[in-house]
């Protein structure tokens, strides 16, 4: 089925209520919606005890939806808006890669409707900016300065520096990434920034067995929890 403009596949849990959390999964580069199912994550998902409340929705993004400044409007006008007004009662994200990158601008742009991301293998910025805040000696360290122009990364990055998410903050936020990914620095500067048990490391690269292994890992955390965590 489609939402709006943009393919969306629904999953919907086995069990009815009004107690639900809607799951939007965002895709990394070259990945359709149904990969989630064939990669086993919703095999995963169906196997955990809070798939019962859980109704998952893969959706079809390009590299250059999440590049061209307005996927989080786009996504909440098209997909996510219509969904929640069909009464679910909290909001995840899960983005894979560049999804990753999709799932935190949701967030930033509408600051409270998000009760949480899981941030698989996360593309965040190009390896040049990646390169400069991990030379600075972290995103606490980091200072992005003032911007010349537009700049979707630097921003992102800059807001990431401000969210405080160890401390419980909103979204609640958990991180995986293989020990080998080639986007495995990025996923490093955030581990200031998640509980450690929220973080799941694994063997393996940039791939799905590895995004796969560690979306098992992340369900044994818990997401999903009933209750909002307070923003700072």
């Amino acid at each position: 089925m489609a939402e709006g403009d943009m393919d969306t596949i629904v999953f919907p849990g086995p069990s009815a209520g009004s107690d639900r959390t809607l799951l939007v999964m965002l895709p990394g580069a070259h990945v359709v919606p149904s990969d989630f199912a064939e990669h086993g994550f919703l095999d995963a998902l169906r196997a955990h005890p809070a798939y019962g409340a859980v109704d998952a929705m893969a959706v079809g993004l390009k590299p250059d939806d999440y590049l061209d400044g307005d996927v989080a409007a786009r996504l909440h006008d098209t997909v996510i808006g219509p969904a929640m007004a069909r009464g679910y009662a909290r909001l995840w994200l899960l983005g894979i890669s560049l999804g990753g990158m999709g799932a935190l601008l949701c967030a930033r742009a509408r600051p409270g409707t998000v009760d949480g991301i899981i941030l698989l293998a996360p593309f965040l910025a190009t390896r040049g900016t990646i390169a400069e805040v991990v030379a600075a000696g972290g995103l606490e360290a980091w200072e992005p300065g003032a911007p010349t122009r537009p700049d979707i990364e630097r921003g992102l990055l800059s807001w990431l520096k401000s969210r405080p998410f160890a401390d419980g903050g909103q979204p609640r936020l958990l991180l995986g990434h293989g020990t080998t990914d080639r986007y495995a620095d990025v996923s490093r500067l955030l581990y200031g920034q998640v509980p450690p048990n929220r973080i799941a490391v694994t063997a393996g690269g940039h791939d799905w067995p590895t995004w796969a292994a560690l979306w098992h890992q992340l369900l044994d955390a818990t997401p999903f929890g009933a209750d909002r965590e307070t923003a700072p």
